[in-house]
């Protein structure tokens, strides 16, 4: 059905990075996310797929506490990141989200220079001690967003003057400058056209060397393309996850048979 690219075999050592155990996400009344629990590893990219409205994004914002900016919206159920409880009342969520970067789906630089884009995180964070350390820091980001070559001669200029795919290349390197472990992505191409789309899934399988990176996408193709585990999500259930290959071709739940054949979207 799908060309699954064949990664090379994953050691039987799995290092789990986060883990979510019985999680209920309520706005008011609504019961969005019923009982959810995965593991998800590190150095690995895990995929969310599901129809509109299943809850994917609404379990992926739980994992920076996203949610706690929604009055109405309850989260129960336990996140653990390293085995740290992530909705311990003594966890700073500014300092939580430095360490689980996001990226979302309409690119969102900020009205500043490519530079101060990058340079923001790390200075709110006290990360750099001096300029020198600060330039560096930017470099690196940028370099490893897989953007430096096309910025290194405007870093003064504004950031939203990028083209869509590099303002997203741009906000990946601003999430990755403050160090993180884990690196979100909620649907990061759906703006794209398809060669920025290519170069930004090209830039999140080099990203999963160094990160747990776990992306919401409403590509079905895309998931097969770049993750190595798949969560499928109906109605606020999580119906099957797995193995990305396993669920594409093999599925143990007929729902999720039914999506990737596409006959409920």
């Amino acid at each position: 059905m799908y060309d699954i690219p064949h990664h090379t075999q994953e050691t039987a050592v799995t290092d789990v990075k986060i883990k979510a155990k019985d999680v209920q996400v309520y706005y008011g009344d609504n019961h969005a996310i019923k009982d959810v629990s995965v593991e998800i590893e590190n150095n690995t990219v895990t995929a969310f797929i599901g129809p509109s409205g299943c809850g994917k994004s609404t379990f992926l914002r739980c994992l920076n506490r996203m949610n706690d900016t929604i009055d109405i919206c309850r989260v129960e159920g336990d996140i653990l990141i390293d085995g740290d409880d992530i909705y311990d009342k003594r966890v700073d969520p500014v300092q939580l989200r430095a360490k689980v970067g996001m990226v979302f789906q309409k690119p969102n630089p900020f009205p500043k220079s490519i530079y101060d884009n990058i340079a923001y995180g790390p200075r709110i964070h006290g990360l750099a001690r001096s300029k020198a350390e600060l330039d560096e820091i930017v470099e690196k980001s940028l370099r490893r967003g897989a953007i430096w070559e096309e910025v290194k001669d405007r870093l003064d200029a504004p950031g939203t003057g990028l083209s869509g795919g590099q303002q997203q290349r741009l906000c990946i390197a601003r999430a990755i400058a403050t160090e993180p472990e884990v690196l979100l992505m909620d649907e990061p191409c759906s703006a794209l056209d398809p060669i920025a789309t290519a170069q930004v899934e090209e830039l999140i399988d080099e990203l999963r060397q160094s990160y747990s990176v776990v992306i919401v996408t409403h590509s079905m193709q895309q998931a097969a393309r770049v993750s190595q585990k798949t969560a499928f999500f109906h109605l606020g259930d999580l119906v099957e996850f797995g193995e990305t290959g396993h669920i594409f071709t093999n599925p143990e739940d007929p729902r999720t048979e039914s999506y990737i054949t596409g006959r409920i979207g």
